[in-house]
């Protein structure tokens, strides 16, 4: 007799995943996929069609249910993760979209948060924050003010992803700490939302939606069950930020895993106890969806964008084709050219002119630096920033694993490099790794159906392994010249909480 099925649907940035999930043995049965096309505008804007996410979400339900057939039927429960920190503002009444979908990487809006920042001392957002980011949704909203300053009314919501996706399923209003955060809502000392932090922006906090309490649900609605052609009633669990549903994924590969996101950004997420204070300038610090504590969400200012950049200017045009080609590339050379080093800050200011855009950098390119090594060198900074930016989480054995996941994680080259890097930790690779958030976001309806299946990365020669640890300590050295204080951050720092820390 066939089980249940939970029913997984991960909203990301650029790709939409639903994917269904055999309740009793935590078995993938389907998934169905849809890349969501983000349209760029002058100035660093990066934006997405509301109307063709559902359009996309549509066609993703239709060919799982397809695939699925009659046990369809089985459908027994539901979880959502989404993108976190992008805007749309909606029609509160009924979730009809008013904007197209914002995105928590758009570049229109530094200005504006530089102009928060002076109103503000860097305190006030620190104190409530626990970090030296001034959101970027308190900036994006200010600009949208002014933009469309007749959408900022009672009758009218901001929401991201997650709770536009939640509210079709269950015409319910409900978002997450990781979204509350990106958007200036959210006090991390005392775990609620903050109405002095949220007026910043010239709103009042009632504008955003409520908090999501622990792993609560929501029946899914008469509307929500017709979209789905399920029954209406079926529980609704979410919305999660990608990142902590990804860290859900990740329980059961090991006790304290760093779980490692290597998507459009690079993130990394585990959790700590209640009696352990950490400090970054980029962090995110959400309640830890596993008892008491708090999960450490730990975003990079580098990612797959600069891959992609790679990839196309360097190999191919076309994306799969230059995916195809770049293994010969790494089965030559793992690391670049001795004394070659990318600084993969590709999404952020200039640091010479905040005006424009881009701080990444290569540092050691002459007369016969080839593109093959500009690749190696994107790679490699890629991984080095990471290990940089997790030196002391690994040396301080904060966690017991790294766990991979992300599109690129499918690269054995990543893999092989972040495994130097972190040695003597173990270095595991998610199979269906890029339908962890997905897994994830069911993951509090299925807790003891086994999770998603693990294999441990070989170690690189250990020749490579020596030049690898060079390159990161190069790179280190590379970043103190030209960068005394790095645009991409600096390292995180884990240490026990004293009663005077927040």
């Amino acid at each position: 007799m066939n089980s249940s099925i939970f029913l997984g649907i991960d909203l990301g940035t650029s790709v939409l995943k639903v994917c269904a999930f055999d309740a009793r043995t935590g078995q993938m049965l389907g998934h169905a996929s849809r890349r969501i096309l983000v349209r760029e505008v002058a100035g660093g804007g990066r934006e997405q069609s509301v109307a063709e996410i559902d359009r996309r979400f549509a066609s993703a339900l239709e060919e799982l249910k397809t695939k699925l057939g009659a046990r369809w039927r089985s459908v027994a429960g539901i979880g959502i993760a989404a993108q976190g920190g992008s805007s749309i503002i909606a029609d509160r009444s009924s979730g009809r979209a008013l904007t197209p979908m914002i995105l928590w990487n758009d570049g229109r809006t530094y200005r504006y948060l530089a102009r928060l920042g002076e109103q503000q001392s860097a305190s006030f957002f620190q104190k409530r924050l626990l970090n030296e980011m001034i959101p970027a949704g308190l900036g994006r909203l200010v600009w949208l003010r002014e933009q469309c300053p007749e959408l900022f009314k009672d009758t009218n919501i901001h929401i991201g992803a997650g709770e536009y996706l939640f509210y079709r399923l269950t015409g319910v209003w409900r978002q997450d700490a990781g979204n509350a955060i990106q958007i200036g809502s959210y006090n991390v000392v005392k775990a609620q939302l903050d109405a002095k932090l949220f007026k910043t922006s010239g709103l009042p906090v009632s504008f955003v939606a409520p908090l999501r309490k622990g792993h609560e649900t929501a029946e899914l609605s008469r509307g929500g069950a017709k979209l789905l052609g399920l029954s209406k009633g079926i529980p609704v669990v979410g919305p999660y930020i990608d990142q902590e549903a990804g860290y859900m994924s990740a329980l059961g590969a090991s006790a304290h895993p760093l779980h490692c996101s290597l998507g459009t950004a690079w993130v990394g997420n585990f959790s700590v106890p209640e009696n352990t204070a950490s400090w970054a300038p980029l962090q995110l610090l959400l309640p830890s969806p596993v008892g008491a504590g708090r999960l450490i969400v730990m975003p990079l200012f580098a990612g797959n964008r600069a891959w992609d950049w790679a990839l196309e200017q360097c190999v191919a045009e076309d994306l799969e084709h230059a995916l195809k080609e770049v293994d010969g590339i790494f089965k030559k050379s793992l690391v670049p050219s001795e004394g070659l080093f990318c600084l993969p800050w590709f999404t952020l200011p200039n640091p010479v002119d905040v005006t424009c855009h881009g701080a990444g950098c290569f540092i050691g390119v002459h007369s016969g630096t080839q593109k093959s090594d500009l690749v190696r060198a994107v790679a490699a900074g890629l991984c080095f920033e990471f290990a940089r930016i997790f030196e002391h989480v690994k040396t301080t054995f904060m966690v017991d694993a790294l766990v991979l996941c992300g599109g690129a994680s499918n690269g054995w080259y990543f893999r092989s490099m972040l495994a130097a890097l972190f040695s003597p930790l173990p270095v595991l690779w998610q199979r269906e790794s890029d339908f962890s958030a997905a897994r994830g976001a069911v993951h509090p309806l299925m807790m003891h159906a086994p999770g998603l299946k693990t294999e441990r990365v070989k170690l690189p020669r250990k020749s490579d392994c020596s030049v690898i640890e060079q390159g990161f300590a190069r790179y280190c050295a590379a970043i103190k010249n030209v960068f005394p204080v790095p645009p991409g951050g600096a390292a995180l720092v884990v240490f026990p909480r004293r009663e005077n820390a927040l």
